[in-house]
């Protein structure tokens, strides 16, 4: 039997908690569905002890059984905009603060946020077609 991924076991607290939620709310989704143990994990692709873990939050269990949880329930879109870059405020803002160090003379701040802010929306456009083309 394999071993559990060392960040499995030794998780911050938050990322525990979310995926204990995560977990109870599948289960109660699938509860006022009236979807028995058995015919969920059928659905899901996974056996009734997996379900069971999933729905406990185990963080052992691979992210694709969360996945078609989630797509069967027709919530799939909350994950798949989880990462997004152009809401990834962090990395915003450390673009504008390295562009903002690099900026030519004249220019302000506030000109370079924009500009970068431009290029993440042409960015995302770009993957967003080049997703559609591989569909």
């Amino acid at each position: 039997m394999s071993q559990p991924a060392k960040t499995a076991t030794n998780l911050p607290g938050q990322v525990q908690r979310c995926l204990e939620k995560i977990g109870q709310d599948l289960r109660i989704a699938r509860e006022r569905r009236g979807e028995s143990l058995r015919a969920w994990a059928k659905r899901v692709g996974v056996s009734v002890p997996t379900l069971q873990r999933i729905e406990a939050g185990d963080p052992t269990v691979g992210v694709s059984a969360f996945a078609v949880s989630l797509w069967l329930l027709g919530r799939i879109d909350a994950l798949e905009n989880i990462a997004d870059p152009a809401q990834d405020q962090q990395a915003l803002a450390l673009e504008i603060i390295k562009s903002s160090r690099k900026r030519k003379p004249g220019k302000t701040a506030a000109q370079v946020a924009t500009e970068v802010a431009t290029k993440i929306k042409e960015n995302n456009k770009t993957g967003a077609t080049k997703e559609e083309e591989n569909q």
